[in-house]
């Protein structure tokens, strides 16, 4: 049966380096794992970021080189928590030469119990002009990730990914009871959309949603948003971040996903249907 689960997620900055990074989320795990959380998360591009004009050019090394995720792995270790890592810049991967955006569960041993690379590139203009291009430099990933740990099902998903319901909506149907969103969501469309995205995606599919957001600015260009988040099943918004480096938190009830769905069973709802413009509903558009 669930317990209550006490999670944390670490609002670190966008660090242009392998060991700042490494030294600011640990400062905070730190802190998290001293107050009791059992689950820590971090950001998307929590092993360091930077932007070379539209293009994302975060410090990458192969995984079984990368100092970010080996200080990880053993931090987890040694404190005995289970880690969400949002995501690094893993290279020696694609065939082209680009890095992976790789996320990862680490287990309580400092075991790597799951990988995703990220599926949508954030390929981006903005009103301002402001112009993003990940797929320039971050190749992507094309299966979604599923974990199981001991307090419960974790789907990894990773920022842009926000944006496209169909993969939650498949991780829900698959038995997640907690979504993780990962980002480094500019400031922008943080301001407009990241509020209401994340309280969405927990509302259509009665899950928690732990959302860990970088907060700001990038060197060589942009900003991230910060307000990292925990949304309970009927999309209450648990904790927010703000808008300062630090720790969110807070304790969840693992009992209220099923509660939330069969109050509402959507996820057993979904019907296919033929898809065009006709109006007449007598008429099929297949």
């Amino acid at each position: 049966m669930p317990q209550p689960l006490h999670i944390a997620c670490l609002q670190t900055r966008p660090r242009p380096d392998f060991q700042s990074a490494l030294s600011e989320a640990v400062a905070l795990g730190d802190s998290a794992a001293s107050a009791g959380a059992v689950l820590i998360c971090l950001p998307e591009y929590c092993g360091g970021l930077k932007t070379e004009g539209v293009a994302i050019a975060a410090p990458a090394a192969p995984e079984e080189d990368h100092p970010v995720l080996a200080g990880l792995r053993a931090f987890a270790a040694d404190r005995r928590v289970w880690m969400v890592i949002g995501s690094l810049a893993v290279s020696g991967v694609d065939v082209n030469g680009k890095i992976v955006n790789r996320g990862y569960v680490i287990d309580d041993r400092g075991t790597i119990r799951s990988r995703y690379d990220k599926i949508h590139m954030f390929d981006v203009t903005l009103a301002d002009g402001e112009i993003y291009r990940e797929s320039e430099s971050v190749a992507c990933g094309s299966s979604a990730s599923l974990v199981d740990t001991p307090f419960g099902r974790l789907g990894h998903t990773i920022c842009y990914d926000l944006r496209f319901p169909g993969l939650y909506r498949e991780l829900a149907q698959a038995g997640a009871d907690i979504l993780l969103v990962p980002a480094a969501f500019t400031r922008r469309t943080g301001e407009a959309h990241w509020h209401v995205l994340n309280r969405a995606r927990a509302i259509e599919n009665g899950a928690f949603v732990v959302a860990p957001c970088a907060i700001g600015a990038i060197e060589g260009g942009g900003e991230s948003y910060g307000h990292s988040l925990i949304v309970d099943p009927w999309g209450e918004v648990l904790a927010d971040g703000g808008t300062m480096p630090g720790v969110v938190s807070a304790t969840i009830d693992l009992d209220k996903v099923a509660e939330t769905r069969a109050r509402i069973p959507s996820l057993n709802h979904d019907r296919t249907y033929a898809s065009g413009g006709d109006a007449d509903p007598g008429r099929s558009v297949a």
